[in-house]
């Protein structure tokens, strides 16, 4: 493995920018009181999650603190997702809301970042219509947040930074990380696919995988603070590595990881069944840190639809996939994603879904109804029925529901060691955690036990959850 140089440090411009908002921020601490606010919302997936914390990051080492109320912030971050249109309206009216804060505060600095911005029609729409808006950063501009807030403070124009979004990612950015035991490590960024369906390609360009020495120190440290559970991120996280010219894959550095010592669980999403190989499951299936739980997409269960999306794969090959699973790790969870409704599905294409997913038996289904997007080659094609994907939805879900239960069913009367996540938010008496499947449980347990592995034995399970005693 050798270490690849195309990764740059934090840049001294990143660098100078960050320490000269610090001082400035440290003039108003002086002349208020206290330091400036910095408020950050996270619309859509781990992704944007792992992207915010970024952004987080680099604002608390700009001198901000964080607060949890906009109307408090003297610098405001929306970080958006474009996967769905209904995630960008919502996103939007969110933004719109904050007009009356700008009124009132015209110090204020609103910035609006992430995928939904790196589309062009977005961005325009946000100069012409969100003039309080102060500026934008696009996919691959998290690591300049220092650099646009110094240039909003010394012009008049507003900043629209919509860098190459297939630019190296800096290295070495600050995070402040949501969770104390749970992390999320982007392994790489990007994605090269192109499913009929799907914006992600356009908003975050093409494959680039970080240096493994990089991802390494990373999780190693996480491992050393205390972390638990660790989910290495990408769009397509099993095409790791293939724009290095080493041959080094997903699968070597999931090895190289699993040799950290300590007592932690590694996960990894999302994966693509068409780089799904054995070498990965056969490295899961040998580790010690690796959780059995595969997350891997089918959308659906019609070789004439995969084809459509351009999954290049066919329901034998997903097939051969989960059969190897489950050969090679007979306790693992396999979890999926379906599509319903997406362009020219008739009634057999579904019944066709139905049948895999009686086939696979999954142990979790995140379902969706296919809804177009603007810029992809779906959105042109002849659309199913609003009523018709409903009815077909609500099939599914009754097809699912009932063989989550099966599935959990046999776990009745074992204990399971679970990663206490405190106080649920649905039950407050109860605390909710998972476990190393992936699986919810609720149990009752005082808060001392947040962050920590306890024993649970099982008692209930339903569908989507299961319930059990501490023992």
């Amino acid at each position: 493995m050798k270490q690849q140089t195309d990764r740059p440090a934090l840049s001294a411009e990143c660098k100078a920018a960050m320490e000269r908002v610090r001082r400035e921020n440290e003039v108003f601490l002086a002349a208020n009181g206290r330091a400036p606010r910095v408020f950050v919302l996270t619309f859509g997936c781990q992704q944007n999650e792992a992207d915010s914390e970024k952004l987080l990051g680099l604002s608390l080492a700009m001198g901000y603190e964080q607060t949890d109320l906009p109307d408090q912030a003297e610098l405001i971050l929306v970080n958006t997702c474009a996967i769905r249109e209904h995630a960008e309206q919502k996103a939007l009216s969110t933004v719109g809301q904050y007009k009356h804060l700008k009124a009132k505060n015209p110090a204020l600095l609103i910035g609006v970042c992430g995928c939904m911005v790196t589309q062009e029609h977005r961005s325009e729409e946000l100069k012409r219509r969100y003039p309080y808006v102060d500026f934008i950063l696009g996919t691959a501009s998290q690591h300049r947040l220092p650099q646009v807030i110094c240039k909003r403070r010394d012009a008049s124009r507003r900043v629209f930074d919509r860098e190459d979004i297939s630019s190296p990612m800096e290295e070495g950015i600050p995070i402040r990380r949501a969770s104390g035991y749970r992390a999320w490590v982007s392994i790489m960024y990007g994605c090269n696919n192109f499913c009929s369906y799907c914006i992600v390609p356009y908003v975050r360009g093409r494959e680039r995988s970080r240096d493994p020495h990089a991802v390494i120190a990373e999780v190693r440290a996480l491992v050393a603070e205390g972390y638990r559970d660790i989910t290495l991120l990408g769009q397509n996280v099993n095409s790791y590595g293939k724009d290095r010219a080493d041959g080094y894959d997903f699968a070597d550095l999931l090895r190289e990881l699993d040799r950290i010592e300590g007592d932690f669980w590694l996960r990894f999403m999302t994966s693509h069944p068409k780089d799904a190989g054995r070498k990965l499951i056969d490295v899961m299936a040998e580790s010690r840190h690796v959780a059995h739980q595969f997350h891997l997409p089918l959308q659906s269960g019609s070789d004439g639809i995969l084809k459509a999306m351009n999954r290049h794969y066919d329901t034998a090959r997903y097939l051969s996939i989960v059969d190897y699973l489950r050969e090679r790790i007979p306790d693992v969870t396999i979890t999926s994603d379906i599509i319903v409704g997406f362009p020219g599905e008739s009634e057999e294409d579904f019944e066709g879904t139905l049948a895999i997913l009686r086939r696979v038996r999954f142990d979790m289904l995140y379902s969706f109804i296919y809804s177009p997007r603007k810029g992809t080659p779906a959105a042109a094609m002849e659309q199913v029925p609003r009523d018709v994907q409903g009815a077909r939805f609500d099939r599914l879900l009754q097809t699912q529901n009932a063989i989550g239960k099966e599935q959990n069913q046999p776990l009745v009367g074992r204990t399971l060691r679970v990663l206490c996540d405190g106080e649920s938010k649905t039950n407050p008496a109860l605390c909710s955690g998972r476990t190393e499947g992936n699986k919810i449980v609720f149990f009752e347990a005082g808060r001392e036990h947040t962050g920590r592995f306890v024993n649970v034995r099982i008692d209930r399970a339903d569908a989507f959850a299961l319930y059990g005693e501490r023992q």
